[in-house]
């Protein structure tokens, strides 16, 4: 791959990068001197489970790291306990020192999976940012001015409604900006509600008389299974990581066409000639677009499994939606009662989050017993055992046993 590629590729996808030609220079300094280069990406252990929406950096991580990257995989674990108020319309909680540690853990764990081991660093900023003091803090603080602060627009937006800023919220940026300082890298990389902290650390780097001053790299949100708003474990419209090989191949097929090449450009490790050349085929009618998902889905399960059970899951979602057979293996509940309201049913074997929700997939009509739908919303599940199965997706039996 020559020089042009490489570029091509780096820049694929980015929202924004802030001073390609020092990036361009970093790379080919790789290639012409064999000098490495660091890149930084934080993250807050606020949540135990990666998805989708956070591999969209990691692979720009992973590319880099086959030309010259060595990664600083940040885990926030000192300014986890603060929360990143990035995009946030309130303060939020603290995590206690042991949640976030445990976070932290399955991080580590789960970022190999995409990273290349060998050329990843693993840092938690306590390790600094506890030795900091107070004097540290003070000087840090002086650095910024609150008007430059209320900048930012999560907080201007905050502050005209008159809704809580803590000063801690204030020292997020600070702090984010002098891990920069400490880890001395030449790129941070980050989504594109976190500019105003990528700045900060480039900034800081200049302040500090470090020699450096970062590239900012910033990666688009990842739209999640809805196509509209951002992968988020909240909005219910994620694929996690640790997903079971056949819940998450049949999330990718679930899909639209439309965010399918979305998908492609920022998920696949195919190159962009061969993305080209699979949107080239499916204009001619080459190759069906269901073929594409189903190569996209193969892709990404075997990354996280395997290709065993990338096959295997294309196996199983082929066995029910072509032939309308059951799942192999279906989860089992029993409830004890003379009988149970269906809409209760839903909620009682995990396919439901709330009643309410579980009328709606009733009304909608998307709910099937024993293999026959039903817009009763009043049903009455009595003695006896029942494949129940919302969609195409899912599926438990029920035993009800007075």
């Amino acid at each position: 791959m020559n020089m042009e590629n490489i570029l091509a590729e780096v820049k694929r996808g980015c929202a924004e990068i802030i001073d390609e030609e020092k990036l361009e220079i970093l790379i080919k300094n790789y290639y012409e001197k064999g000098e490495n280069f660091f890149i930084k990406a934080g993250f807050d252990p606020t949540a135990p489970d990666l998805h989708l929406g956070h591999s969209v950096v990691l692979n720009k991580m992973a590319f880099l790291q086959k030309h010259g990257a060595i990664v600083q995989f940040l885990i926030g674990d000192f300014t986890g306990q603060i929360g990143d108020p990035s995009g946030k319309n309130a303060t939020r909680k603290k995590l206690d020192k042991e949640q976030v540690l445990k976070n932290a853990k399955t991080y580590e764990e789960q970022v190999f999976k995409i990273l290349d081991k060998d050329k990843t660093q693993i840092k938690f900023n306590s390790t600094w940012l506890n030795e900091l003091g107070a004097s540290g803090l003070v000087e840090l603080t002086s650095t910024f001015s609150v008007a430059r602060m209320l900048e930012r627009d999560d907080f201007t937006k905050r502050f005209k409604e008159q809704s809580p800023i803590s000063i801690c919220e204030f020292l997020y940026p600070l702090l984010q900006g002098y891990d920069s300082v400490v880890l001395k890298n030449d790129i941070e990389m980050g989504g594109t509600d976190q500019k105003f902290n990528l700045l900060m650390g480039r900034t800081l780097q200049r302040i500090y008389n470090t020699n450096k001053e970062q590239v900012v790299i910033m990666m688009p949100l990842l739209e999640g299974l809805d196509g509209i708003n951002k992968m988020s474990k909240s909005l219910n419209n994620y694929i996690g990581v640790t997903e079971k090989a056949n819940d998450m191949y049949a999330k990718i097929l679930s899909i639209s066409d439309e965010l399918m090449f979305r998908y492609y450009e920022l998920l696949s490790q195919k190159s962009l000639i061969e993305l080209e050349s699979i949107k080239e085929d499916i204009k001619n009618n080459k190759l069906h677009p269901k073929i594409a998902k189903e190569n996209l889905a193969l892709e990404i399960v075997e990354r996280f499994h395997s290709k065993e059970q990338a096959n295997n899951a294309k196996i199983e979602f082929d066995k029910i939606h072509s032939f309308n057979a059951l799942p192999s293996e279906i989860e089992e509940f029993e409830f004890k009662g003379e009988s149970i309201w269906l809409a209760k049913a839903l909620v009682f074997c995990g396919l439901e989050n709330s009643t309410s929700s579980a009328r709606r997939s009733i009304l909608a009509n998307s709910v099937s017993i024993n293999g026959n739908k039903t817009k009763e919303e009043q049903m009455q599940l009595y003695k006896g055992e029942y494949v129940i199965q919302i969609g195409k997706r899912k599926f438990a039996k029920l035993k009800v046993v007075q």
